[in-house]
């Protein structure tokens, strides 16, 4: 009984470090995404440890893991550091995004359910209650919100899938023109495309808004 309760806490234990691994990695992930953090900065074992409160070893790995899925670089003298795309790469991913998004959104148009399709409609009213106060903040979080669900409301998870690994939100965070004003004009307008074209079912108007409104945020973008 005694060495059965031993295996049973060691089994406890290695559950445990599994489970906080796994939040440390998506929780670094997420953060990674969010484009808080400059491209090209370097980012330290002591400091993440610290941060997402795991040994330097977990920490290790969960950054081996990143830099294999290209969210961070490694290098020999240069440590681990966050993602920078060249205008090349950033184009690719950017006109990656665009095929793929565009699909996602006729794939909503045809599958989503009565209560996305209500959970849209009161995204797009909290973006427009943002727009007219100029919270740029809360508009983000709105779109990120808005995009997020038509994705969800395809239901075609081999394209949701490849969407996830791309990694455009660093891509327009490192090439986003500090000097316009966000949102940029017409964005609120296409989201309203995007949604009129889902609630009428009508698949390809909803393909083609999404890709319009994709491409012109990438054209917004200073890639030189």
């Amino acid at each position: 009984m005694v060495e059965q309760s031993s295996n049973d806490d060691v089994a406890d234990e290695n559950k445990s470090s599994a489970t906080r691994s796994s939040q440390a990695y998506e929780e670094l992930r997420l953060l990674l995404l969010s484009g808080s953090i400059e491209p090209n900065t370097r980012l330290t074992e002591a400091d993440l440890t610290r941060m997402f409160s795991v040994s330097r070893s977990t920490m290790r790995a969960i950054l081996a893991r990143l830099a294999q899925e290209g969210y961070v670089t490694s290098e020999v003298n240069r440590g681990v550091r966050t993602r920078s795309f060249s205008p090349d790469e950033a184009r690719d991913i950017l006109e990656a995004r665009e095929t793929l998004e565009s699909a996602l959104a006729g794939w909503a148009a045809e599958r989503a359910t009565e209560e996305e399709i209500a959970q849209l409609r009161a995204i797009l009213e909290e973006m427009a209650d943002a727009h007219s106060r100029d919270d740029q903040v809360a508009y983000s979080q709105g779109n990120r919100r808005f995009h997020q669900l038509v994705k969800n409301a395809a239901h075609q998870y081999t394209l949701a899938r490849a969407y996830d690994t791309l990694l455009y939100p660093l891509v327009m965070r490192q090439y986003r023109n500090l000097s316009a004003h966000h949102p940029r004009a017409g964005s609120y307008e296409e989201h309203q495309a995007i949604l009129l074209a889902i609630v009428t079912r009508n698949t390809a108007a909803a393909t083609a808004a999404m890709r319009h409104h994709v491409a012109t945020a990438r054209h917004a973008l200073v890639l030189k």
